[in-house]
């Protein structure tokens, strides 16, 4: 079963300096049909303008992704972390029993476009932690990489979760096919583009959530797609 989301059913918000989807509830945005899926909990998909961004605040027991697909996004923690994340890199911070962070654009005119994903810890009270890695467009160009998994392998960031993230930069309309192990769930974002989901057309910013699939197949020309294989 497909389930599709379609990016103009999300929750949207434009704050001048923020303009951000939500694809699940989030915030102001209430949605009891579209909570999450499995443990995946949010994905907000922001554009940030120059100069601006998201001051210290907190964050208690969740996994944190941000995936940039434009421009810079610049991070400082509590755990005395700060770096700068592009396209190409993922991050991964812990939240665990609790940390401060900031998040801004540090370029004064250019936009950061970025995903933020949440997803549900295995267990509360874990010790906060940062990750980031850089998985060049080379790595992923035509097939899926994973970039982020519970045990870490194959040099990706690790989860306190059991669930698999993949990325992949889809060319040319040639398939790419993912099986899913039995019991499994999977959940299909479009970054950018549009592909072809075992003959459903998915835009930049849909989703579809995949259960009861022994398999997905899905196409395009020009397009991001992240894919989420959850329990």
């Amino acid at each position: 079963m497909i389930k599709i989301r379609k990016a103009d059913e999300r929750g949207h918000f434009d704050h001048g300096w923020l303009n951000t989807y939500h694809t699940f509830s989030f915030a102001d945005y209430y949605d009891p049909e579209n909570m999450g899926f499995r443990s995946l909990r949010v994905i907000n998909e922001d554009r940030v303008r120059g100069g601006n961004g998201f001051g210290t605040h907190g964050h208690r027991d969740m996994e944190i992704i941000s995936y940039v697909l434009e421009g810079a996004l610049e991070h400082r923690d509590s755990m005395g972390t700060g770096s700068v994340i592009r396209p190409g890199d993922v991050q991964r911070m812990s939240a665990g029993t609790g940390v401060m962070h900031s998040e801004r654009n540090p370029s004064p005119d250019e936009l950061v476009h970025f995903y933020q994903i949440w997803i549900l810890p295995e267990r509360q009270g874990i010790k906060p932690s940062y990750e980031q890695k850089r998985f060049e467009d080379a790595e992923r160009d035509g097939r899926l990489r994973l970039v982020a998994s519970h045990d870490g392998r194959e040099g990706s960031l690790s989860l306190n979760q059991d669930v698999a993230l993949y990325t992949a930069l889809v060319r040319d309309g040639n398939p790419i096919e993912y099986t899913l192990a039995p019991d499994r769930h999977a959940w299909l974002q479009v970054a950018r583009g549009e592909v072809s989901l075992d003959g459903k057309t998915l835009k930049a910013g849909d989703g579809a959530a995949i259960s009861d699939e022994k398999s997905v197949s899905f196409s395009g020309k020009d397009a991001e797609v992240l894919l989420f294989d959850l329990n």
